[in-house]
């Protein structure tokens, strides 16, 4: 076999620029695909810990025949094993406790909450504030 009839073997420049160019249009299209994913994942998450505590609130309310004070309450008396995270802060201390309407109050004088809400400045995916869920 002759040195100079040798041919090399391995991928041109062209190969891989052509390989390459076809990653990042396929990593273009599914990068915003998981991040939106993982935002309405994050999403149902939050509404799934929202329902779980407002329904807390109303089992407390119902059994004490008054309203926590706080959420701290739910888990000293066992209605909630521990205050959840909220999947879009982050947090567990971000919650934002509503006071329960004092026309409604079971005890007028000392209300408590009623409700509580997300204590996050984003806007969901369905274009309403989260903090208003």
């Amino acid at each position: 076999m002759n040195i100079g009839m040798r041919r090399q073997r391995g991928f041109t420049l062209v190969e891989l620029m052509v390989v390459v160019t076809i990653i990042v249009i396929l990593l273009t299209m599914a990068i915003p695909m998981y991040t939106k994913q993982t935002t309405r994942s994050r999403e149902a998450v939050l509404k799934s810990n929202l329902f779980s505590m407002r329904m807390a609130i109303q089992q407390y309310i119902y059994d004490h025949q008054a309203a926590p004070h706080g959420l701290d309450d739910l888990v000293s008396a066992g209605y909630l094993k521990e205050i959840p995270v909220d999947p879009i802060t982050g947090l567990y201390n971000s919650w934002k406790p509503v006071p329960e309407d004092s026309a409604n109050a079971m005890d007028t004088n000392n209300p408590g909450i009623g409700d509580v809400h997300s204590g996050s400045t984003k806007i969901g995916l369905d274009g309403t504030h989260i903090s208003e869920w």
